[in-house]
């Protein structure tokens, strides 16, 4: 069985979680590396709680992508919308803020999938 893989229609329909934060805020914290997951851990907790089947589907997806596929949709992304944070994460200097924030959001996950 072939595995999905993230492709653009899937990030259109959360465009509004990748625009939340302004870009220039974005640019920062790939420049600094944050681990977003651990500053907002509470309020990921509770989003993973409430989500349905299909958007646990979307998230299991996408832990389970490389960063250079997930990179790539965020270009095509870019070119499609020109939103500026879809190209921040594209840019490959964004590469280990990716891996950071996935690797922390994978442990929250399993945790949760162990309660």
């Amino acid at each position: 069985m072939v595995e999905r893989k993230i492709i653009y229609d899937d990030v259109l329909e959360y465009e509004f979680l990748f625009t939340l934060v302004p870009s220039l805020i974005l640019k920062t914290m790939v420049k600094t590396n944050a681990n977003l997951i651990a500053k907002f851990e509470t309020k990921v907790i509770v989003a993973l709680d409430g989500l349905n089947p299909k958007q646990r589907e979307m998230l299991d997806i996408i832990l389970k992508s490389p960063v250079d596929e997930l990179q790539e949709v965020m270009k095509e992304a870019y070119a499609k919308s020109h939103k500026k944070q879809y190209k921040i994460l594209s840019e490959p200097k964004a590469r280990p803020f990716i891996e950071k924030n996935l690797k922390e959001l994978r442990k929250l996950v399993e945790l949760k999938l162990n309660d």
